[in-house]
Parts: structure tokens; sequence; C-alpha cells
């Protein structure tokens, strides 16, 4: 990640989730929980969420695992992970939160039962190399999880594209003040090798038995699930 992108997420940090509701009109809730749904973890498994943010997806894995089980969330912005703690302690779950890379964890090898990362991967230097290095620190036969946005077709795409254009960045400056943050976010959207291209991704690192997609909402985002060899 640039330092000019890491300078972006620190700023738009404190109004981070105001945004995401606003923009996705409260769905990208619900796409996390189909993320945590299709991990299959269950109560006492240790999961790994990158590219936390704020933590929303950790918090909602702590929930799947309950308290026996753990939950580290790290994110490469300090500036965003800043406000996830409140959100856990608010919350009433316990949760570990690190910075870190995601292209280099501090972990060692077979440490957790599922590693994550939502909306994140699509900004690392080399999204290969995240999804192995993901995969290297889950046991066999567990599961590693990406939620990222797609490239819907059609004119739900076409639409879609017309919003991401037009009304993102004017919104995204309305609430946090800065229109280059959500301006990028379409660019690096459509940029992003979705669908059948990242599930190959995936298989070429020869760290996963296999890799399967699900789309949601036509293909504006999917939950890839790749079950480490």
């Amino acid at each position: 990640m640039s330092e000019q992108v890491h300078q972006m997420f620190t700023q738009i940090a404190p109004r981070y989730d105001a945004t995401n509701d606003v923009l996705s009109m409260g769905v990208h809730r619900l796409w996390r929980r189909v993320a945590v749904k299709r991990s299959l973890v269950t109560t006492g498994d240790s999961v790994l969420d990158c590219a936390t943010g704020t933590g929303d997806l950790a918090l909602a894995f702590k929930r799947a695992v309950g308290p026996t089980g753990e939950v580290i969330g790290t994110d490469f912005n300090a500036g965003m992970l800043s406000f996830a703690p409140k959100k856990a302690k608010d919350a009433g779950l316990d949760v570990k939160f690190e910075v870190a890379d995601a292209m280099k964890l501090p972990y060692e090898d077979k440490r957790f039962t599922c590693a994550s990362i939502s909306f994140g991967i699509r900004n690392v230097d080399d999204p290969k190399v995240c999804v192995g290095e993901l995969a290297r620190v889950v046991k066999s036969g567990g599961r590693v999880v990406v939620l990222e946005f797609g490239q819907p077709s059609g004119l739900f795409g076409a639409f879609f594209r017309f919003y991401a254009k037009n009304f993102m960045p004017l919104i995204g400056q309305m609430i946090t003040g800065s229109r280059a943050a959500y301006e990028y976010l379409p660019r690096t959207m459509a940029a992003f090798p979705a669908g059948d291209r990242f599930t190959a991704m995936m298989m070429e690192t020869g760290r996963y038995a296999k890799a399967e997609k699900f789309p949601l909402l036509a293909g504006l985002a999917y939950v890839y699930v790749g079950t480490v060899s």
C-alpha cells in the first residue's frame, strides 16, 4: 500500500463506518454475515481477520466462535484500527487487535482455523502473495475467506458503474471530507481480478486444495473460500 493510500485511510477513519452504511445502504453488514457463515467456523475456533479496519468482521467472527474461541484483528493502518478496541468493548467481546501487514504476517505457520480479509485485498501490493500468506497461517483443512467487490455485468453493472463514478465520490466527500478516497474505490474495484480469475490466483499459490466463489448481489461482491492443503 502506498503512503498516499495509507494517509487516505487515516483521514477517512473517523467517518468510515457511517460512509459505508450510506454508500451500501447497510448491505455490507449482511455480506459480512455471509462471509462468516461460509467460513464454517464454530465454537472454540481461532480466526485471524486481516485488514480488519474498524473491526466489524472480527467482531462477527468472535460472536461465531464464542468465549472459548480466539479472534485477532489486524490492519496495516493504525488510524483505522484505533477505533476497533472500543467497538469490541462496547459489544462485550474479547478481541485482540494488532497492527500487521497482511503480506507479511507475524504469526507462525498453521496458527489459525481460519483467516479472512474483507474489502482489503484489492489494496495490497500483490494479492497473490497475500492469499498465500493467509493460507500459511491456517491449519491444513482450514479456510481462508476473502470478501471483495466484483464487476457486475448487464444493466445492473452499468447502473452501478454510473453510481460509483458519479455519486460515490460526492457522498464520500460530504461525509468524510475526502473525495479522493471515493474516487480511488471504484478504480480499484474495476481493476481487481474478480470471480474465476481470483480463485485461479488462489490455486496458483500452491497452498490450497480448492478455491470456491460465491457471488453476492449479481456479482457486485464475492465471498471466496479457499480450503488450505
